[in-house]
């Protein structure tokens, strides 16, 4: 089991290498990166599209850059999220926020409990369970990242975990615009849904910003305080691993998303630059899946495995139906 992934609080980026520093291979990779990188930051590229680039970039040239986009995704996501916080009104954020919490809470329970049944009837390692449990409830790879020392996992536990998360992220931010246009969905219930069942607030934030401004809103606010929920899990976490002197660390780009939010609604001379910042946080989160995609190998998939990959699946298929059925349906 490869014990070489890049772990980031917002995302997991596998480690890659390039054909070799003077070799042809390494030179067209690092041009074609260069060329792919300045594409993203203009007007034709999507957050869906520039995931779709690195990926291609990662099956045929490989990422000639894996220490730089290790070092950048995670601030860069960060950061780009602060700056949508511009673009939203704190009111109907709040009322996302109020509408969001029954399924927060419902979604992460549920998701935990039928992680560790599946996880058994699989005859998986208990921690590796709990990791993918973890990480489809609340937030991807900054749940896992959280969990994971808490539970003292293994390098290799958390590469299983992480991949497999990471590989059902890019599969949702695809597959999840068409079903919502397929069914009609409104930009509040597309959104929800996303915040829900989307694992990464990369994803969620990609998904959603091609399906409209409101629904972009709406997710980021239910998937941003559903975040927060790290700290409790954690916590249990501890408890039922019989593991102290436990600190869990709060995402601090979640208070910054906050303050930018709270800026834009009660302070009206923040508008113009506000804006400008909104246009560059969109750029930021297209750069960033560009960076994500470049980092998914064909050998991180192989890597995961069958058993943890399926149990990935069934939870991620279950949210995603449950919660799809309860928004449309009441």
């Amino acid at each position: 089991m490869p014990r070489a992934l890049l772990t980031t609080p917002e995302t997991a980026v596998p480690a890659l290498g390039s054909g070799g520093p003077g070799s042809h291979t390494g030179l067209l990779a690092k041009v074609v990166f260069g060329l792919l990188l300045a594409f993203c930051l203009t007007p034709w590229a999507s957050p869906p599209l520039a995931l779709a680039l690195g990926l291609v970039l990662a099956q045929t040239l490989g990422n000639p850059f894996p220490a730089f986009t290790k070092k950048h995704t995670s601030n860069l996501l960060q950061f780009s999220v602060i700056g949508l916080g511009f673009g939203l009104n704190a009111h109907a954020a709040v009322q996302a926020g109020r509408e969001g919490v029954l399924f927060t809470v419902v979604s992460i329970l549920g998701t935990l409990v039928l992680g560790y049944v599946a996880g058994r009837w699989l005859k998986l390692d208990r921690v590796v369970t709990h990791l993918i449990s973890c990480g489809t409830a609340i937030c991807g790879g900054s749940a896992i990242a959280a969990v994971g020392p808490v539970v003292g996992a293994k390098d290799e536990e958390m590469s299983v975990a992480l991949g497999t998360v990471f590989v059902l992220n890019a599969v949702a931010l695809f597959a999840f615009p068409p079903i919502g246009h397929a069914l009609a969905m409104s930009q509040q219930q597309f959104g929800l849904w996303c915040a829900i069942a989307i694992h990464d607030t990369s994803s969620v934030v990609g998904a959603t910003a091609a399906y409209g401004s409101e629904a972009l809103g709406v997710a980021t606010t239910v998937k941003l305080a559903r975040a927060l929920w790290i700290i409790p899990v954690a916590l249990g976490t501890a408890y039922f691993f019989k593991q102290k002197d436990v600190k869990v660390k709060l995402p601090w780009f979640i208070l910054g998303f906050i303050g930018a939010m709270l800026l834009n609604t009660y302070v009206p001379a923040t508008h113009v630059v506000g804006s400008w910042l909104v246009k560059l946080a969109r750029l930021g989160l297209v750069v960033t899946l560009f960076f994500i995609g470049a980092g998914l190998s064909l050998k991180t998939i192989k890597a995961v495995g069958p058993r943890p990959f399926g149990l990935g699946v069934l939870l991620w298929v279950v949210i995603s139906a449950a919660s799809l059925y309860v928004i449309v349906k009441l």
